[in-house]
């Protein structure tokens, strides 16, 4: 090594308090994260899922049902966490997707590719659930 070339920090012990707020991550290394946050959250809301799935295909009763949930007094609080879970499922699908090209072309996958396709799945899953959240709280 020159006297010239700068030497990069080496880290064996990172202290949470000061080395991860200044940690910078990757694009892909935030789509990784969030894909596996996506998967746990539409795996734990899994019975909400099913409920409305149930209370949606029964009855016409049971349909008016579901629908006056969303309508009641505590009706944002159902549409919040449905946009939470439009927003997982949304998400879970682009970054799958993306894997599953990364593992088909694997000519292509060098490190510009890696960070532009995240760019791409983070700004497409946020981008169309902001469209049907507009759809979910009524505005078109």
């Amino acid at each position: 090594m020159t006297e010239q070339a700068k030497k990069r920090p080496e880290f064996r012990n990172i202290n949470l308090f000061t080395d991860v707020r200044t940690y910078r991550l990757p694009p892909a290394g935030f789509v990784s994260i969030l894909h596996r946050i996506s998967g746990l959250l539409m795996f734990l809301l899994l019975p909400f899922i099913l409920w409305m799935l149930d209370a949606s295909l029964t009855s016409e009763i049971s349909y008016d049902g579901f629908t006056s949930v969303f309508a009641g007094p505590l009706g944002w609080l159902v549409k919040l966490v449905s946009l939470g879970l439009i927003w997982a499922y949304l998400h879970h699908f682009c970054a799958g997707v993306r894997h599953l090209f990364m593992d088909v072309n694997h000519s292509a996958v060098n490190k510009e590719f890696g960070k532009s396709s995240a760019i791409a799945v983070l700004v497409l899953s946020i981008a169309l659930t902001a469209i049907l959240g507009a759809k979910l709280f009524g505005l078109y």
